[in-house]
């Protein structure tokens, strides 16, 4: 037996343990500021030379280990540094040989731990297999499953008391011709979850630098129109404080040239000049925290939809342009430096994926983004320069703007994305669009702006981006708890990246209401006073077809970390939680109002029971006792819509919508079934089939199918049923259509019974924006048949989906 001169003893040690497997994750390393107990722990010296690991088998004919060099294969991917510990079991040996590699921790204080190994190697009959263990406890060996396939093992575990001489390591078992490799061996201490109003699970690996920031662009127009703010006690207290308080270590505010009109009269959304983003850099400043200064290079709002250059700015030459943006953004700087305001990072414009400062070129772009580049880096080189985008979702967009910065040689530090859960696409996708810039161009990555919403209530009267109806993705419930889930998952998103995921800012957590909504007027007047709503009616003149139309309050109360009163939510403190976990007391957070239809006249029976997410994101069901008499009065008064309201133990309670339908004749009209063959689709003449039966929920009117069109060339076709054996009568004839891009349209509803044809025209006028063409009183004669369709042609390009058609009788003959 080969040994390592290291010696150790054998301890038995009070343990409880248990154990979890992650494979083919981004888990980062320890984070800066924990102590690493193991030394040479990625295998980056010699372990056969300086006794940093200790191997041990019985018998060493069977088996080959190596301090491998990852450059020897330039085809593998690999973990960490330089080395790894490569293994194989020989062909040669006989039944399944093992093999054990050790630490011995001389001392480890009382508390949680996590040890865990990187992991790959061969797969089914040449798989290793790896139990990792501390002391006399152990784990279920877990397999290699081929090149490449890197995991993550992980044994959690408690000591109960201080322990010496602590063997921790991993035991490697194959046969003959297995192999594998080991690389980022860690024992960490694991924080105790704290004990907290909500359940937070924390994130591995964050670093003590790691930004937890947010965006209070709006507090100085909110306090001046008397809204007030307070601490977890109760009491009145300065939002920077609380904020920091929460674990926030970064302020982000937004800065607008001149948003003002000839008169004075602020534009609105927090009238955001130079002299507010001071204001609020002294205070961040002041309560520890560090400064983003977020340029938009605009009077006023700038997002992909608009980029509108300053008025200053409207008639310069693109020589001139570039000349005053530099100015500016350097003066501005240097003024807030002058305040004292430490000033971490600095965006050159806001969400600039149609542009900046009125160019929607981008070689004009670029060369804006370096003119503020350059203007940062004179005021001081150690400011990062982040640049902006939203829209992580697109395919490719994220690539191609982070290829075309670095073809126009754009200098700047970070790549910062908008994430909104509503709209932008899954967590998974946004930490792989960020990877890919940051592995591919050597960038920082973050996220300069989410938000989730806590409660569906309007505060203010001017009414909330979300939730609705449609169009919008609510993986999360509408709760506290719900917001907590949806900021501590976006932080391990950008965590997930690695060292270069830096940070996350929350969106304007302190925009709360100015008075509530029954006071409407009395808030549209603080709202144009002090600039405290999204927009006051002065902004029509800079940007006439968004806020001249709909200026007003906050549309993003619901989605604060503050209640309508100023009082911090228990989701505030997600920002320090994330770094120890939190735990609480277990119950109900979230009962899903339901959803029951049924054709008049049948017998229509409520559920016993409904499903219920508790606050530690485990499901259940619980019993339910509706208002039976209200249940009755509905099914006695007959087709209809209706309300009934449930409760559950513990006083919460739960709503059914009961829509009660007259019988519709449309067979599968929803398309939900696999069977469609009731259904014709007609092409025009000349054209390619161009629909589809999509399962796409999201453009569905109801269910999960919907028939989909889109064409390059040209849309047309019909699509119809005939529907026999119907009662003579008159009958209403219904669909559901939306799209867009429809050049020279003809749409229209029709139904042909009886040698007649009625149709009702129709339109489409965006995605989920739905219309309802209805024909009413269609005579059905005595042959009881009526065939039922749409006829849907625009030229190339025209998009939508039609779904839920329905034919009902109204009367007899």
């Amino acid at each position: 037996m080969r040994r390592i001169v290291k010696p150790f003893a054998i301890l038995l040690a009070i343990v409880m343990v248990f154990s979890t497997l992650v494979l083919n994750s981004h888990i980062s390393l320890a984070a800066e500021s924990q102590i690493q107990y193991l030394t040479n722990g990625g295998f980056e010296s010699d372990f056969w030379n300086d006794g940093s690991w200790n191997i041990e088998t019985l018998n060493w004919d069977n088996i080959d280990i190596q301090h491998y060099l990852y450059s020897s294969d330039p085809w593998m991917t690999k973990d960490e540094g330089d080395h790894a510990l490569k293994y194989w079991i020989k062909e040669t040996a006989t039944g399944t040989p093992s093999f054990a590699v050790k630490q011995t921790i001389p001392t480890l204080p009382a508390g949680s731990y996590e040890l865990s190994v990187k992991s790959m190697g061969g797969a089914s009959a040449e798989a290793g297999n790896i139990k990792l263990f501390a002391g006399a406890e152990t784990i279920d060996a877990v397999a290699t499953t081929g090149y490449n396939a890197w995991g993550t093992i992980t044994l959690k575990f408690v000591l109960k008391q201080e322990t010496s001489n602590l063997q921790v390591g991993a035991t490697v078992t194959g046969s003959p011709k297995a192999w594998g490799y080991l690389d980022s061996f860690t024992l960490k201490s694991v924080p105790k979850a704290v004990d907290a109003d909500i359940f937070v699970k924390r994130v591995d690996g964050l670093d003590k630098d790691f930004i937890k920031g947010v965006d209070v662009s709006s507090i100085i127009s909110l306090e001046n129109s008397g809204v007030k703010f307070y601490n977890e006690a109760g009491k009145k207290q300065d939002i920077f404080k609380t904020l920091h308080e929460a674990g926030v270590n970064y302020i982000r505010v937004r800065v607008w040239n001149n948003p003002y009109d000839a008169k004075g009269n602020g534009y609105g959304g927090g009238n955001n000049d130079l002299a507010k983003a001071i204001a609020i850099g002294k205070r961040a400043t002041a309560n520890g925290m560090k400064l983003l200064v977020d340029f938009h290079y605009s009077d006023f709002w700038a997002d992909p939809a608009k980029q509108q250059a300053p008025k200053a700015w409207a008639n310069l030459s693109f020589e001139d342009k570039k000349k005053a943006l530099y100015n500016y953004t350097k003066e501005s700087l240097k003024a807030m430096r002058a305040a004292g305001i430490n000033i971490g990072m600095v965006q050159v414009g806001n969400e600039t994926n149609g542009g900046v400062a009125g160019e929607k070129d981008w070689t004009k772009i670029s060369a804006l983004f370096n003119e503020g580049s350059k203007a940062v880096r004179a005021v001081d080189p150690n400011i990062l320069v982040a640049v902006h985008f939203t829209n992580p979702e697109t395919t490719g967009r994220y690539a191609s703007y982070a290829k075309t910065l670095a073809d126009n040689n754009v200098d700047y530090d970070v790549f910062a994305s908008s994430y909104y859960p509503f709209w932008h696409g899954t967590l998974s996708n946004l930490t792989s669009v960020l990877k890919n810039v940051a592995d591919t161009y050597g960038k920082k990555v973050m996220v300069a702006e989410a938000s989730y919403t806590y409660t569906a209530a309007d505060g203010d009267g001017h009414g909330n981006t979300a939730p609705k109806d449609a169009g919008q993705t609510l993986n999360y419930p509408v709760t506290v708890q719900g917001q907590a889930n949806a900021v501590r998952d976006v932080i391990q998103a950008a965590a997930n990246v690695g060292d270069a995921g830096i940070g996350v800012f929350y969106w304007e957590p302190a925009w709360i209401p100015v008075g509530p909504p029954e006071k409407l007027k009395q808030n549209q007047t603080k709202w144009e006073k002090y600039g405290s709503g999204w927009a006051s009616s002065y902004a029509g003149e800079y940007d006439p077809e968004d806020a001249g139309k709909w200026y007003g309050g906050s549309a993003v109360d619901n989605q604060a970390l503050f209640d309508f009163t100023g009082h911090p939510l228990a989701s505030l403190n997600v920002f320090k939680y994330v770094d120890t976990g939190a735990v609480a007391t277990l119950k109900i957070d979230e009962i899903k109002d339901i959803s029951i239809f049924a054709i008049s006249g049948e017998n229509i029976n409520l559920p016993d029971t409904v499903a219920v997410t508790y606050n530690d994101g485990s499901k259940g069901t619980v019993v339910v006792t509706w208002d039976n008499a209200a249940l009755h009065q509905a099914i006695s008064t007959g087709v209809g819509t209706y309300v009934i309201n449930g409760a559950v133990e513990g006083g919460m309670t739960v709503k059914a919508r009961l829509e009660i339908k007259p019988q519709n004749f449309v067979v599968n009209p929803s398309f939900e079934n696999s069977d469609r063959s009731m259904w014709k689709i007609i092409y025009g003449t000349g054209t390619t089939p161009h629909t589809d039966y999509q399962l796409k929920a999201s453009d569905a009117k109801s269910g999960d199918y919907s028939l989909h069109f889109y064409s390059g060339t040209a849309v047309d076709f019909k699509v119809e049923q005939t529907i026999t054996g119907l009662k003579p009568g008159y009958y209403n004839l219904s669909m559901f259509l939306q799209g867009g891009d429809a050049r020279n349209p003809e749409m229209y509803l029709y139904a042909i019974s009886g040698g007649q044809e009625n149709k009702a025209v129709t339109s489409v006028n965006g995605w989920v924006n739905w219309n309802n063409p209805q024909i009413n009183n269609i005579l059905v004669t005595e042959d009881g048949t009526i065939t039922i369709g749409a006829r849907i042609k625009a030229d190339s390009g025209a998009w939508g989906s039609l779904d839920d058609f329905n034919l009902y009788q109204v009367s007899n003959n």
